[in-house]
This record gives structure tokens, C-alpha cells and sequence, in this order.
């Protein structure tokens, strides 16, 4: 009997528990994401970056809660964009941002953690067509 109390309080203890790994992850900060996009879009306008697209991630992807792509018209400006976000990245905000292509020019991959950020030459950004792949049809794209 005193075995069969046991198990029961086990039992209810382990329904009431939450779901493996939900309890360790922390409810994500629309905020701050928000507020790191906001700076890297502020970036990428003072450097001259054109055609610069955001796409809301939230829901779609768990990678990441935006992502933007943009151009620059030449390898040499694409490098520049690129580097600038990551060293305003690492003095305002104290974050590294992981970066990718950047030797080649032709498109650079900017992971900031909450906002990923693509950088293309305008032939390559044609080539690969992201927005269409991330933004649901119809979507018109929050060009900024």
C-alpha cells in the first residue's frame, strides 16, 4: 500500500512536470531582438547598403527571429558592409558576430544570433532569390 502512495505522487509529479527542454529555454526577448535589428539596419544605411530587405522569422524558423538580406554593388562594398556590422556589433552591443564569405565578396553570411544577415553582390542575390524562399507568397517584402 505504502508502495502504491508512492507511485502515484510519482506518477502526478512527473504529469505536472513540463515537457523534456522546454523548462530550459528561455521565453525568447521579442525586445531585444528587435531593438539588435533596429541597430543593424541603422548599420547597414549608413553604409549604403541597397535594396535592404527584413523578414520576420518569428514562427517559421527556430534559428533566428529575423533575417535580412541587402547588396552592394561591388565585392569590395559587400566586404565593407559586412565587416562595419560586425565591428559596430562587437563595440555597441558586445557581440561577436560569426561571419562567412567575407574573403570571396560575393556573399557574406552575418550570424548575430536573434538577426541573421545576408550581404550579396546584386548578380548573386538574383541568383539565389532568399526572399522568396522566406517570405510566404504574396508577402510584400519590408524593404527598409
Amino acid at each position: 500500500m505504502k508502495e502504491d502512495n508512492v507511485l502515484s505522487q510519482t506518477t502526478d509529479a512527473v504529469a505536472r512536470a513540463p515537457a523534456p527542454g522546454a523548462a530550459m529555454k528561455p521565453a525568447p526577448d521579442t525586445q531585444a531582438s528587435d531593438r539588435l535589428l533596429d541597430q543593424i539596419l541603422t548599420s547597414l544605411n549608413d553604409d549604403k547598403a541597397e535594396d535592404v530587405v527584413s523578414i520576420n522569422l518569428s514562427g517559421k524558423s527556430e534559428m533566428a527571429d529575423h533575417m535580412v538580406i541587402c547588396s552592394g554593388r561591388s565585392s569590395r562594398q559587400v566586404t565593407s558592409i559586412a565587416e562595419k556590422l560586425a565591428d559596430r556589433l562587437k563595440h555597441d552591443a558586445g557581440l561577436i558576430a560569426k561571419i562567412e564569405g567575407k574573403d570571396q565578396g560575393d556573399w557574406v553570411l552575418i550570424d548575430a544570433g536573434d538577426v541573421i544577415v545576408h550581404v550579396f553582390r546584386p548578380e548573386v542575390r538574383e541568383f539565389y532569390q532568399l526572399e522568396k524562399m522566406w517570405m510566404a507568397p504574396g508577402q510584400a517584402s519590408a524593404r527598409h
